[in-house]
């Protein structure tokens, strides 16, 4: 999935790094739970994009690992790193922030944002934990809206 490919969908984006061993990997299960519910709208109206925190350790393979080991669907979920100073920017753009810890973790804000088909951050759910229901039922309903 490249990013072209988001066009048109609505779009949830997380931040995550695949060495994390707290919330992240409860956030990536439960979007998977959520991939698995949205049947045929998932990957053709519905995308999800996972961006790094750890770009320093997040390789694309090591990314790729990581989504294999959940059972993300890569045709819609997109998982991705960058140089630091890019993906500071990006996370900085939806309000998430993120800093090293002395032990090698990465300490961040745990925002999901939902992304209308036209491009508009219309939804930030915050922590890990959010209703899966509701999250399900707001990116159906944006992709309801652009039709």
């Amino acid at each position: 999935m490249s990013l072209r490919d988001l066009r048109g969908k609505a779009v949830a984006i997380t931040f995550i790094f695949a060495s994390c061993s707290d919330t992240c990997p409860i956030l990536t299960s439960n979007m998977v739970h959520v991939q698995d519910e949205l049947g045929p709208a998932f990957g053709s109206k519905i995308a999800f994009v996972a961006i790094t925190v750890d770009p320093e350790r997040d390789t694309p393979e090591v990314l790729k690992q990581y989504a294999e080991n959940f059972g993300a669907n890569l045709n819609g979920w997109a998982f991705l790193t960058g140089d630091p100073a890019t993906v500071r920017s990006v996370g900085r753009q939806y309000g998430v922030f993120a800093r090293k810890t002395t032990a090698g973790d990465v300490d961040h804000i745990f925002l999901t944002s939902l992304i209308d088909p036209n491009g508009i951050l219309r939804v930030q759910y915050v922590g890990a934990r959010f209703d899966l229901e509701e999250f399900q039922r707001d990116l159906l309903s944006l992709v309801d809206e652009s039709k």
